[in-house]
């Protein structure tokens, strides 16, 4: 009798220790599980920072080298510059795009009559007026020398593009200069051509383009 007692002791105490073994075992694996979902967390979140820092400083780098910035380093697009930061488009010129933009120099400021003069468009009730000016002289896309050239040619020497604004300009060739036309027949050269930038091309030209 005894003998069944201590085999049914002996039965209740190995049924014990395997359920606590088995218990054991399920919390280790559970432990393990939470531990492996943490660092794959861990990892995703460091992975998404360093993505984010990646991308951070990559529009950093764009900014430093965009149609504002490039503008900004030239000396002789001074004028250009003050007037899109009173126009309000030096971040759009900053941000990522696709633009092609002939800059005025300083000198084609100081052709413009007086009520047209930078001194009386950069005026806040005049800021309508010198945003339509400025986008007159952007277009969207790239439009590198080589690629006006080919579109010149290809138009029997005569070769109109609309500008951001929705107006129209003309270009043309005299020689090996390119010719701009704006819509009041106003002609100007382009004086610099093909100045890169990270997002678009700067074509440097002697004269303020004025739209109808």
């Amino acid at each position: 009798m005894k003998t069944r007692n201590i085999k049914k002791l002996v039965c209740i105490a190995v049924a014990v220790l395997a359920l606590s073994s088995c218990k054991d075992k399920a919390k280790i694996d559970a432990d393990k599980k939470a531990m492996e979902e943490k660092i794959s967390m861990e990892e995703s979140n460091m992975k998404a920072e360093e993505a984010k820092v990646k991308e951070e400083t990559k529009k950093k780098e764009m900014m430093a080298t965009s149609i504002a910035a490039v503008a900004s380093n030239n000396e002789e697009l001074s004028t250009l510059v003050s007037a899109l930061k009173a126009a309000d488009l030096d971040r759009m010129l900053s941000e990522p795009g696709s633009y092609t933009v002939f800059a005025p120099s300083n000198n084609a400021f100081e052709k413009l009559p007086k009520k047209m003069s930078i001194a009386e468009l950069g005026k806040p009730e005049n800021k309508e007026l010198l945003t339509r000016v400025l986008q007159y002289h952007v277009v969207s896309g790239v439009i590198t020398s080589d690629k006006l050239v080919e579109a010149i040619k290809g138009a029997n020497g005569k070769y109109t593009f609309t500008t951001v604004g929705g107006k129209d300009l003309t270009a043309s060739l005299k020689g090996e200069k390119i010719v701009l036309k704006d819509e009041k027949g106003n002609k100007t050269e382009v004086v610099l051509g093909n100045v890169k930038a990270s997002n678009g091309v700067v074509h440097v030209i002697n004269d303020v383009l004025i739209m109808k």
